[in-house]
């Protein structure tokens, strides 16, 4: 039993519905024609041309060795211990602050090194380095 008219056929419609395409169509050129003028209206600047290059300062450093005997070496020349701070407070108030590099030999008591590394924190000393030997 078919509920359905005699007329109908199940055929399939063959043509496309354009009502849906062309509203599409229509707003987005009512989109463009809005947009378009106001990315091209903007402001005429004469902008400063500058050239950059960038600095390479890069600060001195100080070598302070500490040998095994437990004297120091400012940069291979030896001072005394009471030489050493006023040394530190020199380099200190430089600008920019040149890195400081402790060298200590391994059989050193430690103590001769721990002195001078509060020397330089009393001195202002912000950059403290420790060189040593990689291993191999």
């Amino acid at each position: 039993m078919s509920f359905g008219t005699q007329d109908s056929s199940d055929e399939v419609m063959n043509e496309i519905n354009m009502t849906p395409l062309v509203d599409v169509m229509l707003v987005l050129l009512i989109i463009f024609i809005i947009t378009v003028p106001v990315m091209k209206h903007s402001v005429n600047v004469d902008l400063p041309r500058a050239t950059n290059q960038p600095e390479d300062v890069k600060p001195e450093t100080v070598r302070l060795s500490v040998s095994s005997e437990g004297k120091y070496y400012w940069n291979e020349s030896e001072v005394t211990e009471e030489e050493l701070f006023p040394r530190l407070q020199a380099e200190a108030v430089k600008e920019p602050q040149p890195d400081l590099h402790i060298r200590g030999d391994k059989a050193v008591r430690y103590e001769k090194v721990a002195t001078a590394m509060a020397a330089a924190q009393r001195a202002g000393v912000r950059k403290i380095g420790f060189v040593t030997d990689p291993q191999q």
